[in-house]
């Protein structure tokens, strides 16, 4: 049995730059850790701007459940990042629709 095809997330704005790295060590010799963009939306709208798991949900169209992974997801990948030394890359993703 296949997965229920994934559902479409609103996120506001674009990528602030297409990677977040280590001063004076190149990208290419960095690890790195593909960040998509409804996880950064996700890490903004609970973490910076305070919002609420359900809140998060509703501006971004999906569950509190899909927010809650996603934001642990976002969490896991940049806490790795920060401690290790590694690179965010900021991907898009093919279901992530951006709001103007």
């Amino acid at each position: 049995m296949s997965p229920r095809p994934r559902k479409q997330r609103c996120c506001e704005g674009g990528c602030p730059s297409s990677a977040f790295k280590p001063v004076g060590i190149p990208l290419r010799s960095l690890r790195q850790i593909m960040l998509f963009r409804d996880e950064l939306e996700v890490l903004k709208l609970c973490d910076l701007e305070g919002l609420f798991q359900e809140q998060a949900g509703e501006r971004m169209g999906v569950s509190r459940g899909t927010v809650q992974r996603l934001l642990a997801s976002a969490r896991q990948k940049t806490a790795d990042a920060l401690v290790s030394g590694a690179a965010l890359i900021f991907e898009e993703d093919e279901l992530t629709e951006k709001k103007a």
